[in-house]
């Protein structure tokens, strides 16, 4: 079952709103945690235009010059984004699954340290850079991801998201760092 009753694909002010078609699934992967399921509005040929198109019409204007997708969930996004924006996609992927040369950045996860992985070569210096992924929670990956682009010499213009997850505090660490954040929904709690 979907969060709202009524299948309404756009808020009080106009713009589309994915929150009705984004499923809750309680206790997953552990206890506790509120899993926001995101399939959902991919499964739905219409929602899932709406949802680019909301990503399309924000950045249009914006002069981006590659569009980065954090692995996995950020790539079902930004392709779709940059064949829009008319711009280049670049993945930043999970360690050990890029074939060339790679920059790396470590991050904290809740349970130990991650890594992501970027070619060396796919962004030149002074590109416009959007990076985005599903779901802002802790804000690791995506700090990792922004550092990842930085180190390259492009510049992060925003990080975006489909859902916030403000009681996280992933946001509020993305602006501490120097990144402009937007999501298109907020969910509380974990």
């Amino acid at each position: 079952m979907l969060n709202n009753s009524v299948q309404n694909t756009e808020n009080q002010a106009g713009l589309f709103d994915p929150k009705a078609y984004i499923r809750t699934v309680p206790d997953w992967p552990k206890p506790g945690v509120q899993f926001r399921d995101i399939t959902t509005l991919l499964s739905d040929a219409r929602v899932f235009r709406q949802l680019i198109d909301a990503f399309v019409h924000r950045y249009f204007d914006y002069k981006i010059d590659a569009v980065v997708g954090i692995d996995a969930r950020g790539f079902i996004l930004g392709a779709p984004l940059a064949y829009q924006l008319n711009t280049a996609f670049v993945p930043v992927r999970k360690q050990g699954k890029l074939p060339f040369d790679t920059l790396e950045e470590a991050y904290e996860l809740e349970y130990g340290q991650a890594v992501l992985q970027i070619h060396a070569d796919a962004l030149k210096p002074g590109q416009r850079v959007l990076v985005i992924d599903d779901l802002i929670a802790t804000g690791g990956t995506l700090v990792a991801a922004c550092s990842l682009v930085q180190r390259l010499g492009a510049e992060v213009v925003e990080c975006t998201a489909i859902v916030d997850l403000p009681d996280l505090g992933g946001s509020q660490t993305l602006r501490r760092a120097g990144y402009t954040v937007r999501a298109l929904c907020e969910f509380e709690g974990d």
